[in-house]
């Protein structure tokens, strides 16, 4: 009895049971207003630029009904109203959305015969509003929504150690995923960690009682060292009592991007197809393309900058402004990587007799060939690694072709062996000006970590994460996160 008393507590809301019809209309209402928002805002430049042109007519059906609802199927098509995802991954959808519903917009003003008295500049406009508006609006919501703890989809973790962990920051760090954790169930005593914040409802075996009295209908099993023989009877336990349920397979840190999966009915097994992405020519070339136009637009942008950067090293420590230190890139090719210089011009002769005379200098050196607190450091210099402003000059060596903005981290040649089997991942591509590494912490990670983060993105490379990559690294630097 104290135990159904206890449960009774975490039992659902009416509005928690129709969180997953009521949410879909309302993300459906908030859509269409970005819309109709971005269509009006988009009337009204092109109508403000080209004054001459004529005032711009869309019939009020068009306005109103078709070109909303050609948007709105596209959102659909991608799932953005049945299903949860991390944010970057729901801005990935809504720029394809976005894209197909443009192209269907021309479409329909081409059978329509009205293509000639519609202004290019509006659709253009219209294209880029719409993506922008509705990420906004889907942003906010998401965030009203979460402050509220309103239309949040229940869920209930099966497991309690660190993939549940991993699960859960990353349940309640993205603002796409939209769920509340009403507890855990775990046979072990869960450690000190974030799941401290949940409740344990009880075991394994409990998970019938617990969801009959929770009325919980989305469970997410992450306990991958879990018997499969245990695993596939809680499956089939659970799985006639939920309407959704999954599974946080034993596959941790394997490349799963672009999988394919299929069904093998007969023999009732799982075929997992796996790419290795940036091993493909074409990919390397949309890449090498990708970097080269986005880092000359950037390097015309930012040229005052690099202006004020290289005259305040020169004033602060007279001699070169910039660094070259050998790296190695693609294939085993040594090359220059550029910095701006950010310690003193004898810095070598003084690393060496750092390393000669303190062997506590001498081991923090060897273990990740970084100093914290390195007295080789200038003034501006300081300023300048905290920033990561230093690292600004390689936008050159992606000029050049030896680098790529978003890669694995470029490395000496002593810390090659380092990479052990991985080795092959990190010679395939370029070096990137940012990456995993340099995004998920820094120098707060260790090597060993370092190394899988960079295999990782190889195997898994899209166009879609270096934009990702190239976001998060603006919040990394702004937070000085890591970073010394």
């Amino acid at each position: 009895m104290e135990n159904l008393h206890i449960l009774s507590k975490y039992k659902i809301s009416a509005a928690d049971r129709y969180t997953s019809f009521l949410l879909p209309i309302l993300l459906i209402i908030v859509d269409y207003i970005a819309i109709v928002i971005a269509e009006q805002v988009a009337f009204v430049i092109r109508n403000f630029l080209i004054p001459n042109g004529g005032v711009l007519h869309i019939s009020w059906f068009n306005f109103w009904v078709v070109f909303p609802l050609l948007y709105l199927i596209f959102i659909n098509v991608g799932q953005l109203y049945s299903r949860r995802m991390q944010f970057w991954k729901l801005i990935e959808k809504l720029f394809q959305a976005s894209i197909y519903g443009i192209v269907a917009v021309i479409i329909v003003l081409y059978i329509g015969q009205i293509t000639n008295s519609t202004s290019r500049l509006f659709i253009v406009l219209f294209w880029g509003l719409t993506f922008f508006s509705l990420t906004v609006f889907r942003y906010l919501i998401k965030k009203i929504l979460e402050y509220f703890n309103f239309l949040q989809i229940p869920v209930l973790i099966i497991g309690a150690g660190k993939t549940a962990e991993l699960l859960v920051n990353g349940i309640i760090g993205d603002a796409g995923m939209g769920y509340r954790i009403i507890g855990l169930l775990e046979d072990n005593n869960v450690e000190e960690s974030i799941l401290k914040k949940f409740p344990v409802l009880g075991g394994f075996a409990d998970v019938e009682n617990v969801v009959r009295q929770t009325g919980v209908q989305n469970i997410l099993i992450a306990a991958p060292g879990l018997e499969q023989e245990k695993l596939t009877q809680l499956i089939y336990k659970v799985q006639p009592l939920v309407k959704n349920m999954g599974i946080i397979p034993n596959l941790v840190g394997i490349p799963m991007g672009g999988i394919e999966v299929e069904s093998l009915f007969n023999e009732k097994l799982m075929l997992l197809r796996l790419k290795n992405n940036l091993a493909r020519p074409l990919n390397r070339y949309i890449k090498t393309m990708f970097d080269f136009v986005v880092t000359l637009v950037g390097a015309i942008l930012i040229s005052p900058l690099l202006l004020f950067i290289a005259l305040w090293i020169y004033k602060d420590s007279p001699g070169p402004v910039i660094f070259k230190h050998m790296r190695i890139g693609k294939n085993g090719k040594p090359f220059p990587c550029y910095k701006f210089r950010s310690m003193c011009v004898d810095a070598k002769a003084k690393l060496e007799e750092l390393l000669q005379n303190d062997p506590e200098v001498k081991e923090e050196w060897e273990h990740g060939f970084k100093l914290k607190n390195d007295p080789r450091v200038t003034k501006s210099g300081a300023f300048l690694r905290k920033t990561s402003l230093d690292e600004l000059p390689q936008i050159f060596n992606v000029l050049k072709g030896e680098m790529s903005l978003v890669g694995p981290r470029p490395i000496i040649q002593e810390e090659l062996e380092r990479y052990g089997e991985y080795v092959g991942d990190y010679l395939m591509v370029k070096p990137g000006i940012t990456g995993m590494w340099q995004v998920s912490g820094r120098s707060d990670i260790d090597y060993t970590e370092r190394v899988l983060l960079d295999s990782w993105y190889v195997r898994n490379w899209s166009i879609w994460i270096d934009f990702v990559m190239l976001f998060k690294t603006v919040a990394v630097v702004l937070f000085r996160k890591g970073a010394y």
